[in-house]
């Protein structure tokens, strides 16, 4: 018979990494940014392993798959490499890795401990013993295989000859080759004999087969004549033997006698050049392989999601009996559930975590999921269920709809919640949970920002206090200390001098008045807008004195407290994008003016890196996860009058981009539609560049019979009947804030959908009206909505409205051009959103006005703080009041957020705590830890 055709591994491993070379094309084409990525993990420095993991090296760059090679020194025990093994196994990079064997360590390491402890999903050499088993129970498409193995088989294949019904001979029975190349060929159908050295009729074995693979590692053992005429040889081996005319002294040989057994073969690999190049081949597609697993597991958009079923009871029980009846699900699931990575996530307990910001650089090629924002009509002091709309839609659309979709809602303070309000976190069974997780710290984030806040209140004093006693000179000294002998300036004080045009670097160059302008801020105490914070209701220290002690030698002044959310570090956390663009903001917020008209910001106080330091974790998004399991972001918690009242922009921005394109974030704005709606879209869209689809406008039929003219409401005392019985003429009369805010919105460009939050005092007539006029008004739909009572099932009718309104043409545009004067700005807003006839600046605004202009802050955003409670400065006027005069009665800047804020009417930054606050009723069981008596 004719000589055996030559497998030649060369060839078909050449084939096999064109092929893989075009997958990789297209994977990167259709998911931009991405490439497969291989580690190989080395302990110490042989010869051999080195040369090996250069050819996978040269083969990865080749084909496109993006390989690191990790060396560990021959001194590295085994917790060192369990070590590294473990950060290979969490990131997201790595697709597959490698251990490269043997481990030449002079420290005891159990090899088999290091194999198994590669995560199954990316132990693309097939060594672990979960992939092992696998491949033993016949779960080929669940496992990886060895690569010699694996790379045997496609030389098999290249024959054209049919595995099945064929029968086998294994010469070998390691686990990296010999026993997994058993379990192979037995689960492609044929019939395998396993042999090794001690097999005492091994020729007769050998003499059967029609498909013989050695892998013995004995040169030339299996004889050409023991081949049955026609087989099929694969040699695995690789020996060397002596050979006088090799320069080496020595040459390549195989397990089986080349010579004799092609002459008796139908097909046979060659030694080298065989099965060698092969194995490196297969070590590449499996990476391949696992790279393809992972983008169809983790392909950005695709949810695979567990939502909870609710069981609804009725009447419906208080807040935090339904939290606590709920078993949120670990929220590392949920994280997993949309696509997060686990090096992304940093766990805080089990039901709340923290989310790297580098998600957003991982996904930055994604189109982002349609965007919605819930605002309502001017509220009633009990407030008219935008949190619980929100969530709501989010379970409606989520569990229900089967949409991904994400809440993005603002972190209560703890001053409301042990004031007045008692929490944050929605109601009924509309509830972000644990809801006393949410309500009560969180994350830590505005104690973050308390202490921030602060540091930058004490900076600015004892600045003041050093400059009024001490000498140029002795400031210089102190501010430029020499250390060992060298005085170097910072780089924040490099900073400075760049502001004030001192281009030096040497601290010993700079002339007396250089010294002087560096060190002295020169701070006017009468302007210093920077106040203290607290996250309490303290109405004490509204106002206060400081420096009453003898060591501050008789510099006293007056200062205040406000709440921490009011503070300009809260607005600036929620208008970032990022850490850096944060720092950026905080360097420029501006706490006072020099006497000289000069602003003076925290960059040249000094505390910028400080600050970044403090607020390092704050910035990072909050996850969560409704009642019926949604996810959820909570992310700061701006005041909704004095800062802009919207949650951050990093968290809508993660969200976006996890949901997909054809999922929605839905997002909450503080307080009604003329002042969290108007600030979402003329600040928060202004600098974030997102673009709205959907308004979700709540309404009650409680509010409107209060803005028709109703008696008021207190929080606590029992409604009125006007509010109790059914009155169709006030809630027709009310409408007119109902329209008013449709028209609000619809000024933006973004269709409006009304949903109508239904109480058991309503009545069927009085909800149909509201919807009937809604429409009426130029709203894209409005819906009856019981979600309270009913979770995601009572905001179906929402959902499917959102759904609609989202596919509508929309023309977003902002209300004003910040290039505009002040006074033009606010007028702007003043007589479209509110109307207002006109606006009047009394003396200290028009001051303010003159010097934020001069300073260069006058194209800033306008940031209206006044009443929640009505249209106008007056909360006493309900409806839609007309015809009135905007009085602002001072002007402040936000720089560092970006905005200026004109004080409308009169209104405290530090509420105060009612006769009976909430916190009367909140306690601790001492046995359990469960928080009892809470909202």
């Amino acid at each position: 018979m004719a000589p055996a055709e030559i497998l030649s591994g060369k060839i078909v491993s050449g084939q096999v990494r064109d092929r893989l070379k075009q997958q990789v094309v297209e994977m990167t084409e259709k998911f931009p940014g991405f490439r497969p990525g291989l580690a190989i993990l080395q302990v110490g420095n042989r010869d051999d392993s080195n040369l090996y993991i250069n050819m996978k090296l040269k083969a990865a760059a080749e084909i496109g798959i993006s390989a690191n090679h990790i060396k560990l020194p021959n001194t590295a025990t085994e917790a060192d490499v369990l070590k590294c093994i473990a950060s290979l196994n969490a990131d997201p990079a790595v697709h597959g890795f490698i251990v490269q064997l043997p481990l030449d360590s002079n420290k005891p390491i159990n090899t088999e401990k290091i194999t198994n402890a590669v995560a199954p999903e990316k132990d693309v050499d097939g060594l672990s013993s979960i992939n092992a088993g696998k491949l033993s129970r016949g779960d080929l498409g669940d496992c990886f295989i060895p690569c010699t193995p694996k790379g045997c088989m496609e030389l098999i294949r290249q024959t054209g000859v049919q595995v099945a019904g064929k029968r086998a001979v294994v010469i070998g029975r390691s686990k990296i080759v010999g026993a997994p190349m058993h379990d192979l060929l037995l689960w492609n159908n044929a019939t395998v004999t396993t042999c090794h050295s001690k097999t005492s009729t091994l020729a007769e074995e050998v003499g059967k087969a029609d498909i013989l693979v050695v892998a013995a590692g004995r040169a030339e053992m299996v004889k050409g004549e023991w081949i049955k005429p026609g087989a099929i040889v694969i040699d695995c081996g690789i020996n060397h033997v002596p050979d006088s005319t090799k320069a080496s002294g020595k040459r390549v040989v195989g397990d089986v006698a080349y010579n004799s057994a092609k002459e008796k073969a139908s097909f046979i690999t060659p030694v080298p050049g065989g099965v060698g190049p092969m194995t490196v081949a297969m070590l590449m597609q499996s990476t391949v392989e696992s790279a393809q697993r992972f983008l169809e597991k983790f392909q950005p958009g695709k949810w695979t999601i567990q939502y909870n079923q609710l069981t609804l009871q009725m009447p419906v029980p208080s807040d935090i009996e339904i939290s606590k009846s709920c078993m949120p699900k670990p929220i590392e699931q949920v994280a997993k559930e949309v696509g997060l990575f686990p090096d992304e996530v940093e766990l805080y307990g089990q039901t709340k975590a923290k989310i790297q910001l580098s998600v957003l650089k991982r996904l930055q090629n994604q189109p982002d999921g349609k965007y919605v924002v819930v605002t309502g009509i001017t509220p009633t002091p009990l407030g008219e269920g935008k949190s619980t709309t929100t969530v709501g839609l989010v379970q409606a659309l989520g569990a229900h709809l089967h949409q991904n979709v994400f809440a993005c809602v603002r972190q209560p303070s703890q001053g409301p919640t042990f004031g007045i309000k008692g929490g944050a976190a929605g109601g009924g069974y509309c509830q972000v949970v644990p809801m006393e997780e949410f309500n009560l710290h969180l994350t830590g984030d505005i104690h973050a920002i308390t202490a921030a806040n602060n540091l930058v209140a004490a900076a600015i004093d004892a600045r003041i206090f050093h400059e009024l006693t001490q000498s140029d000179q002795a400031l210089y000294n102190r501010l430029v200390p020499s250390v060992n002998g060298v005085r170097k300036f910072s780089d924040i004080q490099i900073r400075r001098l760049q502001k004030l045009g001192i281009n030096k670097t040497d601290p010993m160059a700079l002339t007396k008045e250089e010294i002087n302008a560096f060190v002295r801020l020169d701070i006017d105490p009468t302007t210093i807008t920077w106040q203290r914070v607290l996250d309490t209701n303290d109405r004490f220290l509204r106002k206060i004195t400081i420096g009453q002690s003898v060591t501050e030698k008789g510099f006293t002044r007056t200062a205040q407290f406000d709440i921490t959310v009011s503070s300009e570090i809260m607005a600036v956390l929620a208008l970032a994008d990022g850490l850096d663009d944060m720092k950026k903001r905080f360097g420029r917020m501006v706490v006072a003016s020099s006497k000289k008209g000069q602003p003076v910001t925290a960059d040249d106080l000094g505390v910028t890196g400080a600050l970044a330091v403090l607020m390092k974790d704050a910035v990072k998004p909050n996850l969560m996860q409704t009642l019926e399991g949604t996810p959820v972001f909570v992310h700061a918690g701006p005041f909704a009058n004095i800062a802009h009242g919207n949650s951050s922009v990093l968290a809508d921005k993660i969200a976006l981009k996890l949901v997909g394109k054809d999922g929605f974030v839905v997002t909450e704005a503080g307080f009604g539609a003329d002042i969290g709606m108007e600030k979402f879209f003329n600040i928060k869209c202004r600098y974030s560049g997102l673009r709205p689809h959907v308004v979700v406008l709540v309404a009650t039929v409680r509010a409107l019979k209060m803005h028709g003219g109703g008696p008021a409401v207190t929080a606590g005392v029992p409604l009125p009947k006007e509010y109790t019985e059914e009155n169709l003429q006030l809630v027709a009369k009310g409408c007119s804030n109902l329209n008013k805010q449709i028209q609000n919105a619809r000024m933006f460009g973004v269709p409006v959908v009304v949903a109508v939050n239904a109480f058991k005092t309503d009545t069927k007539a009085e909800l149909a009206l509201v919807v009937q006029h809604a429409k009426e008004a130029g709203a894209f739909d409005a819906v009856e909505c019981t979600h309270w009572a009913e979770g995601g099932k009572g905001a179906l009718a929402l959902a499917r409205a959102v759904q609609r309104a989202s596919q509508a043409p929309s023309n977003f545009r902002f209300l004003y051009n910040v290039e505009l004067p002040v006074v033009d700005k606010i007028r702007f807003i003043a007589q479209q959103v509110y109307g207002a006839r006109d606006i009047e600046l009394l003396p200290e605004a028009q001051e303010k006005v003159a010097l934020y202009t001069k300073q260069g802050f006058g194209n800033l955003p306008i940031c209206m703080a006044k009443t929640h409670l009505s249209l106008s400065h007056d909360p006493e006027q309900k409806g839609a009041p007309t015809g009135f005069v905007l009085p602002i009665r001072d002007i402040r800047a936000s720089v560092g957020a970006g905005f200026l804020y004109p004080l409308v009417g009169t209104m405290s930054t530090m509420p105060g705590l009612p006769t009976r606050p909430c916190f009367y009723d909140i306690d601790l069981d001492s046995v359990s830890g469960e928080v009892n008596g809470l909202f």
